[in-house]
């Protein structure tokens, strides 16, 4: 009986910390769902840098109740597993997202980020978001357009210039 509540406490401090110290925790809940799915979304997960982590609800409740998490709790149902991970949340989230479209006992109940607690609209929102990437290449690109345009601006000054010393030069009779 000592071991197995050691084990239980082991087991809320990890989901405890996991939520705690990451920059972006899920939370999902998975009922008959097949352990080769299981196995194919948690390697999928570890090339993202994500852990999965698998608590049963009620040790879930426990982890959760002094959570930012708590509100969660209401709708954990059946298996629960906790996705973790300092990477980019964009990617997981859509990595989740997408694997539960494919998975209708797969089903996405919230989240945390970077302290903030996360709906399972929120995380679909956040799974709809350009990757990180992307909008780097985007902010990029808008702070280079107005340089471009000036560049292009002095340019064609300099270009009209020359025609005009061009034409000066042809009237009085050069070359």
């Amino acid at each position: 009986m000592k071991v197995g509540r050691l084990y239980r406490e082991k087991m809320v401090n990890t989901i405890q910390k996991g939520i705690e110290s990451k920059q972006v925790a899920f939370v999902v809940n998975y009922t008959k769902l097949a352990s080769g799915d299981v196995s194919a979304l948690r390697k999928t997960l570890q090339q993202k840098k994500a852990k999965m982590y698998v608590s049963r609800g009620s040790l879930a409740r426990i982890a959760l109740k002094s959570s930012v998490l708590s509100p969660v709790t209401e709708l954990l149902e059946g298996h629960t597993a906790f996705v973790w991970s300092d990477t980019d949340a964009v990617e997981i989230a859509k990595l989740l997202v997408k694997f539960a479209e494919k998975n209708d006992v797969f089903v996405i109940r919230g989240g945390v980020m970077s302290g903030k607690l996360l709906k399972k609209d929120d995380v679909k929102r956040l799974s709809d978001l350009p990757a990180k990437e992307v909008i780097l290449a985007q902010l990029i690109g808008a702070m280079k357009s107005p340089m471009t345009r000036v560049a292009r601006a002095l340019n064609s000054k300099q270009t009209e210039l020359i025609l005009i010393l061009k034409q000066i030069s042809e009237k009085r009779g050069g070359n």
